[in-house]
């Protein structure tokens, strides 16, 4: 029962700091703005269920993410076979259709079979090719395909957060759910009509040259694209331009993107690529100076303008009829990064904030009256001793509150049935030791080692149960879902902090008044 000075400051120091942390929760907003800047200010989040807002569930078109990939071999196949001057026959595909599950295509030569199959096979590990005759078949391995969709999926995952967080929406859930979707939640968002814009496009852009031998088209229907180039329209002159397929810079070495403006006071992006895409993009501007050089977002041409002089910086600009809200949307996307493939909104759902009042009232009403009751059954069955029980499971709350504001966890309802299961379970510790104590004392021991041997003996059965709690709301966080996870934390920590509070807190106190000879008259 004896407490080393450096003990009891760390005592006194983590029930104040937990006091502190737990403050700006029940602070209004006017206070905090006036508090200095050493005091915390975090609050618990409230999640979706408890404050309102938006609930999204997006489908990753995987048909898309299978379709890049064949179109990639098959560009990979025209270029190796033009380098390896192994002819290819007139029915060589321009693009791989939606769908089809393989590259086909035939070769002239039939006595070039050999080398093109070593040289097609060398294209791409993941690949099965077959020659029969002079008709070569490309087809990606089962295990490739799934493996590249998954990682399409978690790719998206990690730009949809990236794009929400960026546009100034804070305490977003983003998962992942089965094979293809996406699930995102918005607390306090009522109209997700922008977040969906933003989500809609891909914002793959690339840098590509202008086929100069192709005219400018007010209308593309009936009219046929060079071979090697596709026609895009341009929103900026209303007409369609023809540009090589060929990416001389893509948008994936683009390092940083920010609204700007020039001299003019008119909106501009601006942008800066990593060493990779500063080289790739210096090679390019200085080979093909006095061209046109199209800057491509999603199929659309932003700007093709000619370029005067090489680039060799490595950042530049974009101009455009662009609004201030239109260019930096653009920027975020471009700094978020492209979606490997379009996302479909397929159910959506609002939260009335009335909804989350209910839940939040409710939720205190349950936790008070749960409360309310152990602290009752604790007093008359331990008497005073039930009160310092009693005190421990206040602070028990307090540490909570603060802890979940450090971490900036978002509670939810089952988050709140977590708190008010951690009230009822806060005292199980205490009722272990107090009655390990009235044993000891039924058998004669003296008050001071029947409390030590109260809490000595007690600790590993405290130890036992609080560790299996932990596992089971370790288990539950890992494998669960949003609320789940809720649930998980608020418990797991509760539990944590609950074996703090009973088992060193109550025992200073009692340490305390056993120093001052007040413990014999404290009944139990």
């Amino acid at each position: 029962m004896n407490f080393p000075k450096w003990k009891e400051y760390l005592v006194i120091a983590v029930c104040a700091l937990g006091v502190l942390f737990a403050l700006p929760n029940i602070l209004p907003n006017s206070v905090i703005e006036r508090l200095p800047s050493w005091m915390p200010t975090n609050r618990v989040n409230l999640g979706l269920d408890l404050r309102g807002g938006a609930h999204l569930l997006l489908e990753v078109d995987l048909d898309t993410v299978e379709n890049d990939y064949l179109n990639q071999i098959l560009d990979g196949a025209r270029i190796a076979l033009r380098k390896e001057r192994i002819p290819y026959g007139e029915n060589f595909p321009r693009s791989v259709l939606k769908g089809q599950k393989s590259v086909e295509f035939d070769l002239k030569d039939t006595s070039a079979v050999g080398k093109a199959k070593t040289v097609l096979t060398s294209l791409d590990q993941g690949c099965v090719v077959e020659i029969t005759g002079n008709h070569v078949k490309i087809t990606p391995t089962e295990a490739v395909m799934l493996q590249r969709k998954s990682d399409a999926v978690n790719r998206s995952v990690e730009i949809v957060k990236r794009r929400v967080d960026e546009s100034g929406t804070r305490e977003v859930n983003v998962q992942r759910q089965g094979d293809d979707r996406v699930l995102l939640q918005i607390p306090g968002l009522q109209d997700p009509s922008h977040v969906k814009e933003l989500l809609g496009r891909t914002a793959k852009m690339t840098f590509r040259l202008v086929d100069e031998s192709a005219e400018e088209l007010s209308d593309k229907k009936g009219v046929t694209a060079p071979v090697g180039s596709i026609y895009m329209e341009c929103p900026e002159t209303g007409k369609y331009i023809a540009v090589k397929k060929q990416v001389l810079v893509g948008g994936e070495t683009l390092l940083d993107a920010n609204l700007d403006y020039d001299e003019y006071n008119r909106p501009q992006v601006s942008f800066k690529f990593n060493k990779l895409g500063a080289k790739k993009f210096a090679d390019a501007t200085k080979a093909n100076v006095g061209k046109r050089f199209a800057i491509v977002l999603d199929n659309e041409i932003i700007s093709a303008p000619v370029i005067q002089t090489p680039i060799t910086g490595g950042s530049g600009r974009i101009t455009g009829d662009f609004t201030a809200e239109r260019a930096k949307d653009l920027s975020l996307l471009l700094r978020a990064g492209a979606l490997p493939a379009p996302l479909n909104v397929i159910e959506e759902r609002t939260v009335g904030p009335d909804l989350g009042a209910d839940s939040i009232r409710y939720g205190i009403v349950a936790t008070i009256a749960s409360g309310a009751f152990v602290l009752l059954l604790m007093y008359m069955w331990y008497s005073s001793f039930g009160m310092l029980a009693n005190f421990a499971v206040i602070v028990n709350l307090i540490l909570l509150i603060a802890g979940l504001s450090c971490l900036q966890a978002t509670l939810t309802l089952p988050g709140i049935a977590g708190i008010a299961l951690t009230v009822g379970t806060a005292v199980d510790a205490n009722v272990l030791i107090n009655e390990r104590i009235k044993e000891y004392l039924r058998k004669g021991e003296k008050w001071a080692k029947a409390v030590e041997k109260g809490y000595d003996l007690a600790m590993t059965s405290i130890v036992d149960t609080n560790l299996n709690t932990i596992i089971g709301m370790m288990c539950l966080y890992q494998f669960g879902t949003g609320p789940v996870k809720g649930f998980a934390i608020t418990t797991m920590l509760g539990t944590i902090i609950s074996f703090f509070t009973s088992t060193t807190l109550t025992r200073y106190i009692i340490s305390l008044l056993m120093k001052n000879r007040r413990m014999i008259s404290i009944p139990m």
